[in-house]
């Protein structure tokens, strides 16, 4: 099963276009928030249109899941034919339990000694990265339209047999992966 992961979209319509077709074939696709609303610390980029991600999400064929970020708001959730109101959302996805928050909240450690998921989603720092912790993975699929990674480089994730990957949106080459242990799965 292929699911797609994505966080701090900030209104980005282009960027989300750009992930929406890496996510092609996905069953899901797991946002951990700030959706539409760039932000009041992050500049606004050209490609902003917060109404038309609103409108691109709310016509996806693919089921969605989402996290409320910092930067969402009850306003955005009129716009979103989505619940967008859940700190944390869990789910089953392929065998795997995944818990979604934004990162600003809950520290991962915490979440993974308490809930023992095989995979915790966070997002908050526009940075991705694949960690573990006592069998947990820990993935933040980067930001696709505000990176504050060194190059810039705009990112989402995928969890596809078992391997989870962190996706070049430009370029959709993979820059870092993992298998998932099937012992924890």
């Amino acid at each position: 099963m292929k699911i797609g992961v994505i966080s701090d979209t900030h209104g980005d319509a282009e960027a989300w276009q750009k992930a929406y077709e890496i996510f092609t074939g996905a069953k899901h696709i797991l946002h951990s928030g700030d959706i539409l609303y760039h932000g009041v610390f992050n500049p606004i980029v050209k490609t902003y249109d917060a109404k038309k991600l609103a409108e691109m999400i709310n016509k996806s064929s693919i089921p969605m899941l989402f996290a409320k970020g910092n930067c969402d708001s009850d306003v955005d959730q009129l716009a979103l034919q989505y619940p967008i109101t859940s700190r944390l959302t869990e789910v089953v996805l392929d065998g795997l339990t995944i818990l979604v928050h934004h990162g600003d909240n809950f520290s991962n450690e915490e979440l993974a000694d308490k809930y023992k998921p095989d995979i915790i989603i966070s997002g908050h720092t526009h940075l991705c990265g694949i960690d573990t912790y006592k069998e947990v993975i820990l993935l933040n699929p980067g930001s696709p339209s505000l990176p504050k990674n060194a190059d810039k480089t705009p990112t989402v994730a995928l969890i596809e047999n078992k391997i989870v990957k962190i996706v070049n949106l430009n370029s959709e080459k993979v820059l870092k992966e993992k298998q998932i242990d099937q012992s924890s799965a």
